[in-house]
């Protein structure tokens, strides 16, 4: 699962990593995030044609994150389609004709995960049992995360032809088993692909069965570094997010003990 990840680069360093040709002007007004959370808009590399020229250019545009299918009656059906599995993509109604037309890519300087306590001793109150521990995972160097996506439009009934905003855009995080790194945390994990795979990924012209195949890549080595409960809620958006906190993992007995974790 992928439920919440930080996208806080410049466009323009965005643009130079993935030669990107055209920066859309609603991207200039997204600001940057530590944050992402379902239902926002996030930035998204996509190959498509230029409304000008007809000619196919690799653009950087707004989507909402959650997809919505065509055929959905209305948006909220998105809150439940931030990812998608990529041992069943091909097979899911609202993820198949992506897969094999809309692929996006979706820069991402990290994202969260949470890793489940073990289980309190027998009559534990509910009150003191331990949270979640949040964990920021990103590539070792800060390298920028190439997160698979696909992407939609859903037309809005209730708008008139005329109107901008009758077109909604939005995207998914395709997902794969975790790797046995990254499993003690959580048991799926974002697909990221690396630059080798970027242009075939976004080629509309490659089909739905090339680019499943994609997904199968190895995943590249990540850091997971403990952070703060702060990223639980959506309302926080800083830089301090990431930055790492001290673990106090459980003892034999099922209380913390004292000491400290780095970087896994």
């Amino acid at each position: 699962m992928c439920g919440r990840y930080a996208s806080f680069r410049e466009d323009q360093a965005i643009a130079d990593e993935f030669a990107v040709a055209t920066v859309a002007d609603d991207v200039r007004l997204l600001p940057p995030s530590w944050n992402v959370a379902p239902t926002d808009g996030v930035r998204m590399v996509v190959e498509r044609a230029d409304r000008a020229t007809g000619e196919i250019t690799r653009q950087l545009r707004v989507a909402r994150w959650g997809l919505v299918p065509s055929w959905a009656k209305d948006p909220s059906i998105g809150s439940r389609m931030i990812n998608a599995r990529a041992e069943t993509v091909a097979e899911k109604s609202a993820f198949a004709r992506p897969l094999a037309m809309r692929r996006a890519l979706l820069p991402a300087d990290g994202y969260y995960e949470w890793q489940a306590a073990p289980e309190p001793p027998a009559g534990t109150p509910r009150s003191r049992r331990p949270a979640k521990q949040p964990y920021w995972i990103h590539l070792p160097d800060d390298e920028v995360a190439a997160l698979a996506g696909l992407y939609e439009f859903w037309r809005d009934p209730s708008r008139d032809d005329d109107d901008p905003d009758r077109w909604l855009v939005s995207v998914t995080v395709v997902t794969r088993a975790a790797t046995e790194a990254m499993a003690p945390i959580h048991d799926r994990q974002p697909v990221l692909l690396p630059p080798d795979a970027w242009s075939a990924w976004l080629d509309p012209a490659v089909g739905a069965d090339d680019a499943r195949a994609l997904l199968a890549v190895t995943p590249p080595p990540l850091t997971a570094t403990p952070v703060g409960t702060r990223v639980n809620s959506v309302a926080n958006n800083t830089p301090d997010l990431i930055e790492p906190t001290r673990v106090d993992p459980p003892s034999p007995t099922g209380h913390p003990a004292d000491r400290s974790v780095g970087d896994t």
